[in-house]
């Protein structure tokens, strides 16, 4: 590995100067667990690396009924799997957190960094656009904030720009009736890479979906949404015929390739098994909320 810099601040101002200082080669780590790996195989070669794991409101999760959640970029996954605001208001996000690696790796990955790492087979990234999620992001610049189906624009790519850092994902708090369910398929073992990820939120009207939201990974060059999908269960009864349809549908938002995990054709017939799964997974949950 080559030779670096490291520099652990405790405020974002602190944490922006420092990632402003090196322009393009200086990188924001949370765990490490994908940037390391990089670094390692020379992907990534960044002369600094700036740790925000020391950065206080970067470890917090606070919930608030009117204004929703507030989730710190750097909270380890194991956290929030551990926390009861997430499992109530939130828990298909909770459990693509509890997917990622084993136990030793969610101590120190962060939902964060797997968002800003911009793999399109990322599992916590269909399930942050299924709950409608927000990146806050800080820089030289100042502060913005970029909704998490903007934030993408390739493969290992996003939005954000030298000395940008996100530190905060902002959720809006669950309508009366809602909940999240987060599938993925695996071509081996519990820490495998996803061949398809499928992310649903559904809101019930009585036994009618009034709204929802449908997040696609590893089905194309970045996580995406599936609107014809979702549009076609709107003021439906969410049965095994509706949901099949759907998946159907949400066939139309993949350009799957082939790779060592999976054809593109079975990846496309993943994509309708684990659509309609996940969202008769979030129509259960949401029934009982």
């Amino acid at each position: 590995m080559h030779e670096f810099s490291y520099e652990a601040p405790t405020t974002v101002d602190q944490a922006v100067k420092l990632l402003s200082s090196d322009g393009d080669t200086a990188r924001v780590i949370c765990g490490g667990t994908d940037l390391l790996i990089q670094m390692r195989n020379a992907v990534r070669k960044p002369r600094l690396l700036v740790d925000v794991k020391n950065i206080r409101e970067m470890r917090d999760i606070s919930y608030d009924a009117k204004a929703g959640l507030r989730l710190g970029a750097a909270v380890p996954c194991i956290e929030i799997y551990e926390s009861e605001v997430m499992h109530r208001h939130y828990p298909g996000l909770t459990e693509a957190a509890h997917l990622i690696g084993s136990l030793q790796i969610q101590s120190r990955a962060s939902i964060g960094g797997n968002l800003c790492n911009a793999s399109p087979a990322a599992d916590t990234s269909p399930a942050l656009l299924a709950v409608g999620a927000i990146a806050k992001i800080v820089g030289p610049k100042g502060t913005r904030e970029v909704a998490v189906d903007k934030f993408f624009t390739g493969p290992g790519q996003s939005v954000l720009q030298p000395g940008e850092m996100v530190t905060q994902i902002l959720i809006p708090p669950p309508a009366p009736h809602t909940s999240d369910r987060y599938i993925r398929m695996i071509p081996r073992n519990e820490m495998d890479i996803a061949i398809v990820g499928a992310g649903a939120s559904v809101t019930l009207d009585g036994d009618k979906v009034s709204a929802v939201r449908i997040g696609l990974g590893a089905v194309a060059p970045t996580p995406v949404l599936t609107p014809k999908a979702a549009e076609y269960v709107i003021g439906k009864k969410l049965d095994e015929k509706t949901a099949e349809r759907a998946g159907e549908l949400a066939r139309e938002s993949a350009v799957p390739i082939d790779d060592m995990r999976g054809t593109a054709e079975y990846r496309v017939h993943v994509i309708g098994v684990l659509t309609r799964r996940a969202l008769l997974g979030a129509a259960e949950r949401a029934s009982k909320n």
